[in-house]
């Protein structure tokens, strides 16, 4: 039997923490968003259609980056307090090479670390236990 790889990602609007469902301790790889603060207000000082065309990019950059990650799994599970992970969500859903990878978006409160790998291991425990019930 195939065992199929699977990754959590919670998301916020300044960064994706990255966790492979494993059998060994969880290793949270945290990916943040290029655009700051200090840019957000440096962009404003020059003018709003400025800031907006920046971040417009610096968030296609992070979402760019974490698709690198998605394609090499199965099974996704995006999580957190925005809608950061729909936006995700959409661009992966738009594009070909993502089609046969299973994604599922869940909304969450903010959590801290244990709180997330607890997360991902009860969603996909309880997502095989309930795959191996339909295929009976």
């Amino acid at each position: 039997m195939k065992t199929s790889k699977k990754l959590g990602i919670w998301m916020d609007h300044s960064s994706a923490h990255i966790m492979e469902l494993t059998n060994d301790p969880f290793e949270t790889i945290i990916t943040a968003s290029k655009f700051t603060l200090q840019d957000k207000e440096h962009s404003l000082d020059k003018g709003e259609n400025l800031m907006h065309n920046k971040e417009q990019n610096k968030q296609s950059e992070y979402y760019k980056k974490l698709s690198q990650v998605i394609k090499n799994y199965e099974d996704v599970l995006l999580f957190g307090p925005t809608d950061e992970k729909i936006e995700l969500f959409n661009i992966l859903r738009a594009d070909d090479h993502f089609e046969k990878i299973n994604i599922k978006i869940k909304q969450t409160d903010k959590m801290t670390e244990n709180q997330q790998h607890a997360f991902v291991k009860e969603y996909f425990n309880t997502s095989k236990v309930y795959t191996q019930k339909l295929a009976k």
